[in-house]
């Protein structure tokens, strides 16, 4: 373990992270997991509290999909799909348009959340320019307040979090942005700029990064609606949303809704291997047919655009969504959930909780940033043996699927202890505060 700390701090650069920080405390070395949790390299045991970082769905090392996983490897690990194809590709294309909102048919693989984002921008932006006439002018987005929908270029200028996006500024297109879950703010916004706009981006029911906002109900149906009046294509990112966290394989299910666009990732392998999904209608499909001298082709792809490894994971993945009926099984823990976040939701320390399915934002209101009260729940839970992110001063639980009531109810009850032990810090002075980062990041 010491030679990986070393080789950290020497060597690595995290994502999200301020580095600085980072390498004043000893990391915590992940060296193996099972089942719901994750065992560092001294063997400690700790329960997975946001499915490594919202992608786990049935646990780690399901025996299923390492099983199919081992089978592909005996077979190719990888070949393109740029003059090739091959049979897990084409066979997961099929059964993601099978169990995706009605209209879908066509699937565009890619590597993660953002690039699936990317190629949609792309479709829907090519799509216009194809057909032509004063539809060559439908070349801007819109898109909601404190989204997040990736890290490239195309899906940071759909963004709406300063704290993210805001350094990037001069690299990005202009996007229009509307307030979350105000159906008439979006309205205005759609009849002010039809001519122009190629489509809505919106993650559907709730915005993750965002520190889980929840929307209203309907508002996705009225925004489906809205688009349809006006001629707009609809891009729902369900990265985050997809495969089970909202209750429903797809969020976009409980309003009824088919997107023209439909972005995966996340879950699809289970969270086993990089892979991305963009589900298209057969309308957007076609717009992108003709003769070679047109040019009309989807200039857009990478090296390991639907790698066979990461199919096979995807392909027993839903297997398992079959064999255990992970979503019926879902549905008593959901509802244990809300009851055991009404209880947390009492805490003096909590502002509010929102939740939608399987996805949690404790949010402790707004402190101090030099605080870091967010951080400091993160430790205390990591002593107590549960592993959980922060979005600022918003907690954020999002266990796999397969979590058990058992496990669930420990995840609750940690997270209470946690906020109950760190934030009597808000009232400490400053040498005090520095006192007790010293011994919580000893104690980690």
């Amino acid at each position: 373990m010491e030679k990986a700390a070393r080789l950290d701090h020497d060597h690595l650069w995290h994502p999200f992270t301020q580095q600085r920080d980072w390498v004043a405390e000893e990391p915590l070395v992940i060296d193996r997991a099972e089942g719901m949790e994750l065992i560092d390299a001294e063997g400690r045991r700790y329960l997975d509290g946001v499915s490594s970082l919202w992608c786990n769905v049935h646990g780690h090392r399901h025996p299923l999909i390492d099983q199919a996983v081992r089978n592909q490897l005996d077979r190719v690990a990888h070949s393109t799909m740029l003059g090739l194809s091959h049979s897990g590709a084409a066979e997961l294309a099929a059964q993601l348009s099978e169990i995706a909102p009605p209209g879908l048919s066509r699937v565009f693989y890619s590597d993660s959340g953002s690039t699936a984002v990317e190629v949609a921008l792309k479709m829907a932006f090519q799509y216009w320019q194809h057909r032509g006439g004063q539809h060559v002018r439908k070349t801007s987005f819109i898109c909601l307040d404190q989204a997040y929908h990736g890290d490239t270029i195309g899906s940071v200028s759909l963004g709406g979090m300063d704290l993210f996006h805001s350094a990037f500024d001069p690299l990005l297109f202009e996007a229009h942005h509307a307030p979350p879950g105000d159906i008439d703010a979006m309205e205005r916004l759609v009849a002010t700029r039809e001519e122009e706009v190629a489509a809505v981006v919106i993650e559907p029911l709730v915005q993750g990064a965002a520190g889980m906002i929840t929307h209203p109900p309907g508002y996705l149906r009225a925004v489906r609606r809205l688009c349809d009046r006006h001629g707009l294509l609809l891009i729902c990112d369900e990265v985050a949303t997809g495969f089970g966290r909202t209750g429903t394989m797809f969020a976009c299910e409980q309003e009824g809704v088919s997107p023209d666009l439909l972005c995966l990732a996340k879950g699809l392998t289970g969270g086993y291997m990089p892979l991305a999904a963009t589900l298209a209608t057969e309308r957007i499909y076609e717009a992108f047919l003709g003769s070679y001298s047109e040019f009309k082709t989807f200039f857009h792809g990478h090296t390991y655009t639907g790698n066979p490894l990461a199919c096979a994971a995807a392909l027993a993945s839903l297997e398992v969504f079959r064999r255990e009926r992970t979503l019926v099984r879902l549905q008593p823990k959901i509802r244990l959930l809300t009851q055991w976040l009404d209880e947390l939701a009492r805490m003096e320390e909590v502002a509010e909780v929102r939740q939608c399915g399987l996805m949690v934002g404790i949010d402790l209101g707004a402190h101090d940033p030099e605080l870091r009260l967010g951080h400091r729940v993160v430790l205390e839970a990591r002593k107590r043996g549960v592993i959980v992110r922060p979005l600022g001063d918003v907690i954020v639980l999002m266990p796999p699927l397969a979590i058990s009531k058992q496990d669930l109810r420990r995840l609750i009850d940690v997270v209470a202890e946690s906020i109950s032990a760190a934030y009597p810090v808000a009232e400490l002075d400053p040498g005090a505060r520095g006192r007790l980062d010293a011994a919580l990041l000893e104690a980690a």
